[in-house]
């Protein structure tokens, strides 16, 4: 064990500590969920990084999913001609090569809810959420339904939703901001996969350790001081089934489609506002005499101490420190293209510990406009806690991005080269 590895092991306590020093009421902390939280996040990383009959069952479903994004290009090139190939992975364009996977995984994870497929298995990791760590049935079916659906898996818990406790709600809007729905995942994997090997192993192994860590994260900041009606108790998902398979696949494809456009919209609006903000920053500190400073400076500042307890290499911490900052207020979209793109240049010195460790950190929503995306969802649920819905929002931002942290130094602190789950194309 390295030096790194050993800083990587000091973040995770630190982060840990941190959301328990900012707890709503650290007196009533559970620590059965917080050291099975943890346990079930070392266990996890542990068995998926060393185990090497785990190690080749990932990379059997990453070769699965990156055929399936390769069969995918023929449609998007019968669409959008040759603006929908990308064969050498160096004319990359966001809008006709990784945004339309999102319709076409949404369609086919339609298909595999509507045959069951998805329900039972969200209801057997429930399972294990509920008897291990004690929280509420709705809590865990949720928690399990966002890894696969994001957001939408609120519905799963059907009414009881309106009457759950404040510490459930955070957690459930932590989660959705922790983890990664399939649909915006393929996307990840569709500009990353040229240059990163086996990625696709990676971020479904981030997404599954960030339920555990967004489960810690929640109840730390915002602990149970209610009981829940489903407490300890096995809740089946809430499935509303459409009248057939092609209906179903339809629907998915339109539910893709509007998440799509979501997407796109956000990231023209918030970007745009960013790039107003630099050049406005920038020119003020020219003024002052400082040349070269711009937002992305600030956020690397901001966060480099979260990124140097992530245990990556010393040259990198600003550089990472800035993909958080950015991801913080820009979606993780433009720091995972940042990455793709520093990992494909022959020119730059990320390290394959560095590249590893902050795709696992960004793994996840936990941004200022998922905040808000998540929040409508929400209101549209139980319009009459909109109230109370602002007020977790910041905490649940908070324990999103710290459970995001936590999964990256479980990475750090996992990651000893070659043999690990998987490897950089450098």
């Amino acid at each position: 064990m390295t030096h790194l590895n050993l800083i990587s092991g000091l973040g995770l306590v630190a982060f840990v500590f941190i959301a328990w020093a900012l707890s709503s009421n650290r007196r009533n902390v559970n620590v059965r969920v917080v050291v099975w939280g943890v346990g079930l996040q070392l266990l996890l990383a542990g068995v998926l990084f060393h185990s090497s009959l785990c190690r080749d069952a990932m990379l059997h479903v990453n070769t699965a999913v990156v055929g399936l994004l390769q069969s995918a290009t023929g449609a998007m090139t019968f669409v959008f001609g040759r603006l929908g190939e990308n064969p050498d992975g160096t004319k990359f364009i966001l809008a006709t090569q990784a945004l339309p996977l999102m319709i076409i995984f949404s369609a086919v994870m339609a298909l595999l809810y509507h045959a069951g497929i998805l329900p039972w298995i969200i209801r057997q990791m429930a399972k294990v959420f509920t008897r291990l760590m004690r929280i509420s049935g709705a809590e865990s079916l949720c928690v399990s339904g966002s890894v696969f659906v994001g957001v939408e898996g609120t519905m799963m818990a059907g009414p009881t939703f309106k009457t759950m406790t404040r510490s459930e709600l955070c957690m459930l809007f932590t989660t959705y901001m922790a983890t990664i729905a399939s649909t915006v995942f393929a996307v990840y994997v569709g500009f990353l996969s040229n240059v990163f090997p086996n990625i696709a192993g990676h971020l479904i192994t981030a997404s599954l350790l960030s339920a555990p860590a967004a489960v810690v994260m929640a109840k730390l900041l915002c602990p149970e001081d209610e009981t829940p009606d489903t407490l300890g108790m096995d809740v089946r998902p809430v499935v509303d089934k459409a009248d057939n398979a092609i209906v179903a696949f339809i629907d998915g494809a339109h539910q893709g489609l509007r998440l799509c456009v979501n997407v796109a919209v956000l990231l023209l609006a918030v970007l745009g506002l960013l790039y107003m903000v630099d050049y406005c920053l920038g020119g003020a500190m020219g003024l002052c005499g400082v040349e070269g400073f711009g937002l992305k400076t600030l956020l690397g500042w901001v966060f480099y101490p979260f990124a140097w307890l992530l245990g990556v290499e010393s040259g990198d911490v600003q550089w990472v420190g800035q993909l958080l900052g950015e991801r913080a207020v820009a979606t993780e979209i433009p720091s995972y293209i940042a990455l793709s793109k520093a990992i494909g240049d022959p020119a730059t010195t990320v390290s394959p510990r560095t590249a590893v460790i902050a795709a696992y950190a960004l793994c996840g929503f936990a941004h200022i406009p998922a905040t808000a995306i998540t929040m409508g969802a929400f209101v549209g649920l139980a319009p009459e806690r909109r109230g109370e819905f602002s007020r977790l929002a910041p905490r649940a931002l908070l324990a999103a991005t710290l459970a995001c942290l936590m999964t990256g130094a479980v990475a750090g602190l996992m990651y000893t080269g070659g043999e690990t789950l998987l490897t950089v194309a450098k």
